[in-house]
């Protein structure tokens, strides 16, 4: 870049890539325009460029990357919406529709008892939409290659389709396959073009087909995560004009309007309370239970809830500048960021397919030389070619996947694609969120402390009944466990709410009052000792204290707290098993986080606890770890969580959470069962295993069976069957995923 120039940054959604080498071809073209900058990201079908405005519009870069042959538009203020659902959907009806004619193609082909006189012209005519439009997309990456000088396995997938259905082609209107006798010549080398080969072209079109749209299915996920967090936002806001509440569309508040929020509504803005007091529901944005109490002068973030009373907040960052919208920005730049996996048979392919051509065409020469026969010479010719189709190369990760995925399914655990597998072999540290992933996420009472002459059944009946007109997280945890031990609760009289401290009422006549030790002391109230000791040892713990008074004196201390889901230990044991550290992130206190960690397991030191965290902070800790060498897993749920999951080089969400969380991921924990996370890391690994061996023995099969066609040893009908006999053992070494020992 020139300096003194206006550098702009645009980022352009891409089309009609199918390879890792489709992405550097479109760099490469950007890239070669004066004055820009470009990165193109295959995972996410997206580019980055950085681009002198007083040069280059933006029109010049789309027809860059129109002149590379791919499409391209540029992301507008509606960045989620990149047509991805409209091309997996044509792309779920080119797979079905291939399917629906190649079976029964298939079986004329390759069960003898299902052919009839003239099967061949029906092989024909099922087949011809299959190889044609089917595999269209792969005889255009063909074409694109070739104007390029450049191969790929779309290359060889399309000539080795086109020849097997060229040639079955000619074999039914010329070559008498019609009339000759469906077992002749099966043994050896023929020279009579009597066998046709639909089946070869229509299979290995249907199948690499469903990689394919798996593939775009799991890439799919990136986008919803966008849409998915957007949706959380407060979509409109009340605003106060010349002394009147005005509903406008949140993105259109200005810096320092005064915007209403009533209860149950979301804060559009970040801001300064100006008027009012009310709790804040926060665990969208930090995902931790207890609400946050605010008064005038208080901040405020966007996207949180009001809970209770009517605010009035002064807006101080609007639009794309809010708490939330830089959340919003921190998940699409991590996911941006991540580097693709390169794909094994991209790799091989730049080798591989020449290298096939070559021996193809070696042998027509060969045979043409050394026997004069053309036909013979163009069967081996031709069966090189099939045998080379990349069949089992095209089943194997597909089938891999979907075994491993369905056995995950049957745990609870989703996993989103095959760079998630190639991610989890690295994996050394885990990073825990606390809240609705060590802990269940809700408070609940956990301790009852009574002073002398008071009963525990007495203390709970008083304070649930104060605490029921009550709505808050605390509040709630009281009477639920009033009710469960003393049943129905009485009426209360006089009830009066103090945010952030607690709340007063009259119960069977006598004054009670239910809260914090903040309410205390502007009364005349007597703490004994026992109790004053019981608050020292909550906070201590990391609990949240509550006393219960009446008569002038305190009576009881209830002890609340989000507890450890039961299984938690048992999966912190199993990660160290493994060999990966545990580290618990939350925004809790310290005293909080350390009774946590010590409760399940995890080491306390200020490698493997971080306490007070912020959202923004969860990410920074990770890009720390990696930064460091590390390679992370991060498991959360929240909103707050996303940025970190799609910064990690494996995100696990937990099932319970939101669905930004769970989209934000690679791997989901549908079941919410932490010991589900030492399992999907354990699975994963052994499902790349499976598809790294059903890689290797594809081109194997390949390398084997390539020079027993080019030296006439097999013909094509045999390497068509030998190439089903590989696509056979993948599936079968893709079903051993099936016995993976796990937790249960």
């Amino acid at each position: 870049m020139t300096p003194g120039r206006t550098i702009e940054e645009v980022e352009l959604s891409l089309t009609g890539m199918t390879c890792a080498a489709c992405a550097r071809r479109i760099e490469t073209a950007l890239n070669d325009l004066d004055g820009v900058e470009a990165a193109v990201n295959f995972a996410t079908e997206t580019a980055m460029v950085a681009y002198d405005a007083d040069r280059i519009s933006h029109e010049t870069l789309v027809q860059a990357v129109d002149g590379a042959g791919y499409g391209a538009r540029v992301v507008d203020d509606e960045p989620f919406d990149d047509g991805l659902e409209d091309r997996l959907s044509a792309a779920r009806t080119r797979l079905v529709a291939s399917a629906a004619l190649a079976v029964p193609v298939a079986v004329l082909s390759m069960v003898p008892a299902a052919m009839f006189h003239n099967w061949q012209w029906w092989a024909l005519a099922l087949s011809a939409p299959v190889a044609a439009w089917g595999a269209w997309p792969f005889h255009r990456a063909a074409l694109k290659n070739a104007r390029h000088g450049t191969s790929s396995m779309d290359t060889l997938i399309s000539v080795g389709v086109v020849a097997a259905w060229v040639w079955s082609l000619w074999a039914t209107v010329w070559g008498g396959a019609v009339d000759a006798h469906m077992h002749e010549g099966m043994s050896a080398m023929t020279g009579t073009g009597t066998h046709v080969y639909f089946e070869v072209a229509s299979t290995v079109t249907v199948f690499i087909l469903l990689g394919r749209y798996l593939e775009m299915r799991a890439k799919n996920s990136a986008g919803n995560a966008l849409r998915s967090l957007l949706a959380l936002g407060a979509r409109h806001a009340t605003v106060l004009r010349d002394g009147q509440e005005v509903s406008i569309p949140g993105s259109v508040v200005r810096e320092g309007d005064l915007v209403v929020v009533r209860p149950g509504e979301k804060v559009a803005v970040d801001g300064i309370v100006a008027e009012g007091t009310s709790s804040l529901d926060t665990s969208m944005i930090t995902g931790e239970s207890v609400p946050v109490d605010v008064a005038p002068g208080d901040p405020v973030v966007s996207a949180t809830v009001n809970t209770t009373g009517r605010l009035l907040v002064r807006a101080t960052r609007v639009g794309t500048e809010t708490t939330f919208a830089r959340m919003a920005r921190l998940v699409r730049d991590a996911q941006a960021t991540r580097a693709p996996v390169q794909r094994v048979a991209d790799k091989v392919s730049s080798i591989f397919v020449p290298t096939v051509f070559l021996i193809s065409a070696f042998t027509f020469v060969g045979w043409l030389v050394l026997n004069g026969d053309p036909e013979r010479a163009f069967t081996a010719a031709v069966a090189v070619l099939i045998i080379a189709c990349p069949c089992a190369l095209g089943l194997a990760t597909p089938t891999a996947l979907m075994v491993g995925s369905g056995r995950a399914a049957q745990m609870g655990i989703v996993i989103k694609g095959i760079d998630v597998l190639q991610s989890t072999r690295r994996i050394d540290t885990v990073v825990l969120d606390k809240t609705g992933t060590v802990t269940t996420g809700k408070m609940a009472l956990v301790d009852v402390v009574c002073g002398q002459g008071t009963s525990r059944a007495e203390a709970l009946a008083r304070a649930g009944a104060v605490e029921r007109a009550s709505e808050h997280p605390i509040a709630r945890a009281i009477v639920a466990a009033a009710e469960a031990e003393t049943g129905r609760l009485a009426e209360v009289g006089d009830f009066t709410s103090m945010p952030g401290v607690g709340a007063t009422g009259r119960v069977d006549g006598v004054a009670v009052s239910v809260g914090r030790e903040e309410m205390m002391r502007g009364s005349l109230a007597i703490v004994p000792g026992v109790l004053r000791t019981a608050l020292t040892d909550a906070r201590t713990a990391g609990r949240t204290a509550v006393l219960v008074t009446w008569g002038g004196e305190a009576r009881a201390v209830l002890a609340v707290s989000d507890q450890p889901k039961p299984t938690s230990a048992e999966a912190i044991a199993a990660l160290k098993v493994m060999g990966l550290a545990p580290i618990l992130v939350t925004g809790d206190n310290p005293a909080t986080a350390r009774a946590v960690a010590e409760s399940v397991g995890i080491d306390t030191d200020e490698h493997h606890l971080y306490a007070g965290v912020m959202p923004e902070d969860k990410v920074g800790i990770v890009r720390d770890l990696q930064e460091r060498g590390y390679a992370v897993a991060m498991v959360g749920d929240g909103v707050n969580d996303a940025a970190a999951l799609a910064q990690a080089d494996v995100g696990v969400a937990m099932g319970g959470g939101t669905d930004v969380a769970m989209q934000a991921s690679d791997l989901t924990i549908v079941n919410g069962d932490l010991r589900s996370v030492p399992d999907a890391i354990r699975l994963s690994r052994a499902t790349l295993r499976t598809i790294r061996a059903n890689v290797f023995w594809a081109f194997a099969y390949n390398v084997a069976a390539i020079p027993l066609a080019a030296t006439g040893r097999l013909n094509p009908m045999w390497a068509g069957l030998a190439m089903a006999s590989s696509s056979v053992f993948v599936v079968v070494n893709s079903l051993r995923l099936k016995r993976v020992r796990l937790h249960r």
